[in-house]
């Protein structure tokens, strides 16, 4: 039986690119439309075997409301994808560039090939998600529409890709995170990153203490968020990106910075999806 996640957004979006780059090309997507259905579903264990969730773009930077999520949830990080975003223009088979009209794609999608969407007097007309633009163009047998999406959007609806990559920032990647039930999680023996939540009293210096400990074990901070704690006086709790040689490193840096936090969860320990 095939692998089933839930994603935001619809099929052939980014997240199920991301989703098959984990889990494989048969990998069953179950999408939703929020992030919050995503980690519901990924936590229900008649629904699904996990989920994937975007947690940062290169170029937006952090999506913040879903750290709160997955704080909140009983999911494990037990991977992540590095995934670089590649805009493409979508038509119908037989179409050419002199048949379109008006383009459809998300509002980020849109921005993300302005440079490109400006050579052409085309409509621009915005939607909700890219995939699902693709999919209505296909669905309309539309010859003078165009939608911006994925190469997989393109294979899922038997669209043709008439200008690949019009994205204008080439460097631009999603980091997105591969969840799982805390019951489903085994230990992966070469993993070499974790993700870590603490939050320390509110005394002089209390943080910096706990990040020279982290420098002193040798582990490298890759990512450092901080996040006001609701209905607290100006307290903080932050995430933690942690890379480092050896489980024993790690397991011994947590041993010694634990005592100077309030609170501490390690959110998963896996792989560095850069590698």
């Amino acid at each position: 039986m095939a692998t089933r996640v839930s994603i935001q957004g619809y099929e052939g979006s980014f997240h199920q690119v991301a989703a098959q780059q984990f889990f494989g090309k048969d990998v069953e997507v179950i999408p939703c439309d929020t992030f919050r259905e995503v980690v519901k579903i990924a936590s229900s264990k008649k629904e699904s075997e996990g989920g994937v969730m975007a947690i940062e773009n290169s170029i937006a930077g952090s999506i913040l409301p879903n750290y709160n999520l997955l704080q909140k949830s009983n999911l494990q990080v037990v991977g992540e994808v590095y995934l670089q975003i590649k805009q493409n223009l979508l038509v119908n088979p037989g179409v050419k560039l002199e048949d379109i009209r008006e383009v459809h794609s998300h509002p980020m999608a849109i921005l993300q090939c302005i440079d490109y969407l400006e050579k052409f007097n085309w409509k621009l007309v915005e939607t909700e998600d890219t995939a699902l633009s693709a999919k209505h163009i296909h669905q309309k047998h539309n010859k003078h529409a165009a939608a911006i999406a994925s190469k997989l959007a393109a294979d899922l609806f038997d669209l043709e890709v008439l200008a690949p990559n019009i994205h204008t920032m080439k460097n631009n990647y999603t980091r997105f995170l591969i969840l799982q039930r805390r019951d489903m999680v085994q230990e992966i023996t070469d993993a070499n990153k974790a993700s870590v939540n603490f939050h320390t009293d509110h005394s002089r210096g209390s943080l910096a203490k706990v990040l020279t400990r982290i420098a002193e074990g040798g582990i490298n901070l890759s990512k450092l968020q901080s996040f006001p704690i609701p209905g607290s006086d100006w307290q903080y709790s932050f995430h933690a990106d942690m890379e480092f040689d050896s489980l024993e490193q790690f397991q011994g840096v947590i041993k010694e910075i634990e005592p100077l936090t309030v609170s501490l969860q390690v959110y998963g320990i896996y792989k560095n999806g850069k590698q």
